[in-house]
């Protein structure tokens, strides 16, 4: 069994595998579970970029005490199928959601998001509002918001394929370490690099920021979403503020609460663990 404090190796061992198609093309999809004999519908962890569910690990294990938790690797990140042949882009990756929820016969779900797998989180709900109960989102890609100047720039052909491994490195520190809210915890920064740093994973974090498009949130309908919303943000955040969360908020057509967690930026799940797997669990069991 996985616990909150878990390194990225018990994580990875902890995770099964199946199988979405995008685009015709059949791709392997690991995810974390646990909880599978607890009621209530499932509760469904979606990581961001350049992330992988990973992200969750002080979070899932915790609310799995009293849920049913599902935690994936979007395809192309983590431990998912990570090749150069299949779109990444969050359009693809709510077609690979519905799939798994589909496949697993689940007519209902909750939703926890941080970051694109807000802006994922956020398609699925408009596009099928009555099989989403609830909806967390964190720091999530929304409106016009993203993708930021930095993940543009790894998206540029040749970039972080050109990177010497001093130069990973510096990328490493700046996206993870820099990132966090006073100092990092080594094994966050260990476990958010150690995908990148395998053999393929400098194309596949190029491919990933490539397929970042900011049309892919412009274009959803988010007075179609209907489920219970709580946006709970890191409130220093600069690169997605936290008056996106209001807006969202004013945006849905369910009922929504803000609630920002002061001493923390983008990675709010590391930032406010214990703060924010309280909020999730109280919301969730509501």
């Amino acid at each position: 069994m996985v616990t909150v404090d878990a390194d990225h190796e018990a994580w990875t061992a902890a995770q099964s595998e199946t199988t979405a198609v995008v685009d015709g093309r059949e791709l392997d999809v690991a995810y974390y579970e646990a909880g599978r004999d607890n009621g209530g519908p499932p509760a469904i962890f979606l990581h961001g970029i350049p992330t992988w569910s990973f992200l969750w690990r002080g979070i899932a294990p915790a609310v799995a005490e009293d849920r049913h938790v599902i935690a994936p690797d979007l395809v192309g990140y983590g431990n998912s199928q990570r090749t150069d042949d299949f779109d990444r882009s969050i359009r693809a990756q709510t077609g690979v959601l519905a799939e798994l929820i589909a496949d697993a016969g689940y007519e209902e779900v909750d939703l926890v998001a941080h970051d694109i797998g807000g802006g994922v989180a956020l398609r699925f709900a408009a596009a099928r509002p009555r099989q989403v109960r609830k909806l967390v989102l964190s720091n999530a890609a929304c409106f016009d918001s993203w993708p930021v100047e930095y993940i543009n720039s790894l998206g540029v052909p040749g970039v972080v394929e050109g990177w010497d491994d001093a130069e990973f490195e510096e990328n490493m520190e700046f996206l993870f370490a820099e990132g966090a809210h006073g100092d990092a915890d080594p094994s966050f920064v260990a476990g958010m690099r150690a995908p990148w740093a395998r053999e393929g994973g400098r194309p596949a974090l190029a491919r990933a920021a490539v397929a970042t498009n900011t049309n892919h949130t412009t274009c959803i309908n988010y007075g179609a979403i209907t489920a219970e919303t709580l946006c709970l943000w890191g409130a220093d955040d600069v690169l997605q503020p936290i008056d996106n969360a209001e807006r969202l908020a004013d945006a849905v057509a369910g009922d929504a609460e803000v609630v920002g967690l002061d001493d923390a930026y983008h990675w709010v799940t590391h930032d406010r663990t214990e703060a924010y797997r309280e909020r999730v669990r109280t919301f969730l069991a509501d």
